[in-house]
């Protein structure tokens, strides 16, 4: 980690426009003394960390780095005041005890930079630097002092979801904000929607990951992590689930009609992303209709042609799935009664006796009907005999 911040100082560490550090211009007070901090003000944030760039020229080789923290610019460096030293057994605030660390641990590379983990809003303030050689009169205090201020924690982490399929494993990832925390943060998982909450272990120090096998229930549902640094000061960063996924088509609408009439069925598959709805007739390969999530087919005026079986078919994605139904289609009966002799009737006189017949016109014969037809014709050929 450490290795990591000092490349990141180090490479944004020239101006291209000046020459100059972008740590700062260099201050010597007094020839053989030079200190180089950043200009202006240094912004951090609750939470996190801060690196105070610092490098020095001395006439003698340094062996110990001692940081203060001042209320004021004008405030002069106390003991009371250390928050660092890099000799361990010297006293140090209590409040920074275990906070404070050099990048460099080699003092005599003349690097004096330090990190500050687990900022608080306290911290704000002046922070000045004294460099002790090894012998009681190599020492130097330098004046000039690096501001920092601490704001509350604004950042929030990072979640990365890769696309999801419901039925195959899938691992979400969030990472803590900023490059450094000092203690490890706690990470906690949570799904707001129509799921129960989870939780994850901490893969790495500043990065947790949550592995689960996303279903359909989990598309359009809400999942949160929530980053808990020391002190009570905690980010989250919410997103948005959405995972791919087919359910079986569902075919609705009446699938038993009488001739002339109109046939409509619909046949819709709850899916993500939508699928492609088509309908054809067993047998053959023509389209009779298509549509995106759902897709109704209308038949006006139908036959007995009409009769058979119609396919849904949803196409998602790689996964194609096919629904079936059976379309009855019932023909019209009609009656037909003759009691006059006509030419071309369907009556006929055989030994004084009428006989007619009744006429069934439907496109399927229907064991039903038919033996109706044939008990109406006997009661209506007694009805002539006695009379």
């Amino acid at each position: 980690m450490f290795l990591l911040i000092w490349t990141t100082v180090f490479l944004s560490g020239i101006s291209a426009d000046t020459g100059a550090s972008v740590w700062g211009q260099q201050h010597c007070p007094q020839q053989g003394y030079c200190v180089t901090l950043s200009e202006g003000e240094l912004t951090a944030e609750a939470g996190l960390c801060v690196v105070i760039p610092c490098s020095v020229t001395t006439i003698f080789t340094p062996r110990h780095v001692i940081w203060s923290k001042c209320k004021t610019a004008e405030e002069t460096l106390w003991d009371s005041n250390r928050i660092f030293h890099t000799n361990k057994s010297q006293s140090i605030q209590s409040e920074f005890r275990g906070r404070v660390s050099l990048l460099e641990p080699d003092v005599s590379q003349r690097h004096c930079s330090i990190m500050i983990n687990d900022l608080r809003e306290s911290d704000s303030g002046f922070y000045q630097l004294r460099v002790e050689g090894s012998k009681q009169s190599e020492a130097f205090t330098f004046a000039s002092k690096a501001a920092v201020t601490v704001k509350g924690l604004s950042q929030k982490p990072t979640v990365v979801i890769p696309p999801l399929t419901a039925g195959q494993q899938s691992t979400l990832t969030c990472t803590a904000p900023g490059l450094c925390s000092g203690s490890a943060p706690k990470f906690t998982w949570s799904w707001r929607g129509k799921t129960t909450a989870y939780k994850s272990e901490e893969t790495q120090r500043h990065t947790s990951a949550l592995t689960f096998n996303p279903l359909a229930e989990h598309h359009s549902t809400r999942v949160t992590c929530t980053v808990s640094f020391r002190g009570d000061i905690t980010t989250e960063e919410t997103q948005t689930v959405n995972v791919s996924y087919i359910r079986k088509p569902q075919i609705t609408g009446c699938t038993s009609v009488n001739e002339g009439d109109v046939l409509s069925l619909t046949c819709s598959a709850e899916s993500f992303p939508p699928s492609v709805i088509m309908w054809t007739k067993l047998s053959s390969n023509t389209i009779l209709h298509n549509g995106t999530g759902s897709a109704t087919l209308v038949i006006p005026n139908v036959t007995a042609e009409h009769s058979g079986q119609y396919i849904c078919t949803a196409n998602h994605l790689t996964t194609t799935l096919t629904e079936r139904v059976t379309v009855t289609v019932t023909c019209k009966v009609s009656f037909t009664w003759i009691t006059e002799m006509q030419t071309g009737s369907v009556c006929e006189l055989q030994s004084d006796v009428l006989t007619c017949w009744c006429i069934c016109i439907f496109s399927t014969w229907i064991f039903l009907f038919c033996i109706i037809c044939k008990l109406l014709y006997l009661i209506s050929v007694t009805h002539l005999v006695f009379h």
